[in-house]
């Protein structure tokens, strides 16, 4: 029995004919292999025609901004076809856009004003600090955002960081030589919060 039971598993561990199995899965595997790097140079086409067409975009996108002005100080009840009657006199306008607040829907109080070609920008900033409807106007070329550019160009925070003590930003005058009595807070349990405090 013992026999029966080697024999049965010397036929269980012999080696399987390599042949048209393993033949089989290497060419269906570089068929998969060549499917993938076709479908990998369309994505690659894809890409690079999407970043031509961004270039294409952000070069409109200047060529709009450099005919265009903004107007500061634009009273909140005027309308498009008021403030383009007031710049109708610099020349021709493809667009007046007024901003407006995306939660209310109010007006912020400044317009963008485009004009048909850059050199009627010059014209329109004539009208800087003009009377429109009891209000003086800011009237100024447009500028051109770019892309990962913040404010002050330095991101976050800035300078004057988030304060401390002697530091620039809250200053209680510690700094100076004088605490509030008791030492003022040094940490520990400062009681309930009261109300709603995200911080």
């Amino acid at each position: 029995m013992s026999d029966n039971g080697i024999k049965a598993e010397d036929d269980h561990f012999q080696p399987r004919e390599e042949g048209g199995d393993d033949e089989e899965e290497i060419s269906a595997m570089k068929r998969r292999v060549a499917e993938m790097e076709a479908e990998a140079a369309k994505l690659r086409e894809m890409q690079a025609s999407l970043d031509q067409g961004d270039d294409g975009l952000r070069e409109d996108k200047e060529d709009i901004d450099a005919r265009s002005i903004f107007v500061g100080n634009v009273d909140y009840g005027a309308s498009p076809e008021e403030i383009q009657s007031h710049f109708q006199s610099c020349g021709s306008i493809n667009r007046v856009t007024i901003l407006l607040d995306k939660f209310t829907g109010h007006p912020k109080g400044y317009a963008y004003v485009e004009f048909t070609e850059p050199n009627l920008v010059a014209h329109a900033l004539v009208l800087n600090e003009s009377m429109f409807r009891g209000r003086n106007l800011k009237v100024v070329p447009k500028r051109t955002n770019l892309p990962g550019m913040t404010r002050g160009g330095r991101g976050r925070g800035g300078p004057r960081g988030r304060g401390g003590f002697g530091r620039g930003g809250y200053d209680r005058g510690y700094d100076r030589g004088y605490a509030p009595r008791g030492g003022g807070y040094r940490g520990g349990y400062r009681g309930r919060p009261r109300g709603y405090a995200p911080y």
